[in-house]
């Protein structure tokens, strides 16, 4: 099978497209005719092996596995001994932490779903890990309820543009924070109002909100907390940070600072759930969540995709064909 490979960490030139051996799956995993798969940040961080710290997790010397990626959507074409909720021909979507980029992946059978009916693999694939990351950010984080005031930086990301909406299906008043060009689509999400952050500094104003997913963290802890209500949630969700330990010292800093405030700060880690996935596919079964794709690439072309994430300016989730 084709895949995209990468021997060694570094930027994305080190992805090479290759031809590899289909994988075997086990006793609980299914074997995906993969159809598309996102791309997404953390990839970018896994395949440079920067911050370092993700070497800690990722392989010390060089990636454990190969195949980057992490979001697909494709049709079962096997499965394992052990796995009975799921068969051959049924179109699938989930995460795999064995790589997605490539015509086949093994994936455990609890991490996939099937594609709601009428949405297309294509925007199927770009909903796991983005998607679970806001709807758990904003339901168990910071437990969203209707009539707050939820305000989210990076309002047109990946991260950004589902979160918008998920806030929205919960009932809250949403104001997305964005650029010029985006504006048109944070309104068109659901967003309330719109902050359009090269005209108005957000933190500079006189509005205050219950839940803050920032989503960028261009601004200080200091700055952000002053326009969050005196028990207000703030959640920092870049990722970005030292070359060495990443977003560590600015998630200590405010776990430190949760500690003397009654503003609860609290940086997390979305984990994959089957759970969560089966209520994004309600989500989308209903209209209430619709994945906004900026870009599509074929397979042989993931390294550029790949340097398009990482230039920061995505407009929702950018996507490999297969």
């Amino acid at each position: 099978m084709r895949a995209a490979v990468q021997h060694r960490y570094g930027p994305p030139s080190a992805l090479e497209s290759s031809e590899v051996a289909i994988p075997l799956p086990g006793r609980g995993d299914v074997l995906v005719q993969v159809g598309a798969a996102s791309v997404h940040p953390g990839d970018y961080f896994v395949m440079t092996g920067k911050p370092y710290v993700v070497r800690l997790v990722f392989g010390l010397r060089r990636p454990r596995h190969g195949i980057p990626g992490r979001d697909l959507a494709g049709v079962v074409a096997a499965v394992g001994t052990d796995v009975t909720a799921l068969r051959p021909g049924d179109e699938v979507f989930g995460w795999s932490t064995a790589g997605t980029l490539a015509e086949y992946a093994c994936v455990p059978a609890d991490n996939l779903v099937s594609v709601p009916a009428d949405l297309s693999v294509m925007d199927a694939a770009a909903v796991p890990t983005s998607a679970m990351t806001a709807l758990q950010a904003l339901r168990e984080i910071a437990n969203v309820r209707p009539g707050q005031r939820v305000l989210v930086t990076g309002a047109s990301g990946g991260v950004g543009s589902f979160a918008v909406q998920i806030a929205k299906a919960f009932g809250a008043e949403v104001t997305g924070v964005c650029s010029t060009r985006n504006v048109d689509l944070v309104r068109s999400l659901g967003a309330d109002h719109v902050v359009d952050y090269t005209r108005t500094d957000f933190t500079r104003t006189e509005k205050r909100y219950d839940v803050i997913l920032d989503n960028v963290e261009a601004q200080p802890l200091a700055a952000v907390r002053r326009v969050l209500t005196p028990t207000g949630t703030l959640i920092p969700n870049s990722g970005r940070g030292g070359r060495w330990i990443g977003p560590i010292g600015r998630i200590v800093t405010a776990r430190v600072l949760s500690g003397f405030t009654r503003q609860h700060l609290k940086p997390f880690t979305s984990l994959g759930k089957r759970q969560d996935l089966l209520t994004l596919a309600d989500l989308l079964t209903t209209g209430q969540v619709t994945p906004v794709i900026d870009r599509t690439y074929p397979l042989d072309e993931a390294s550029g995709a790949l340097r398009y994430v990482a230039a920061g300016h995505t407009r929702g989730k950018v996507v490999i064909t297969v």
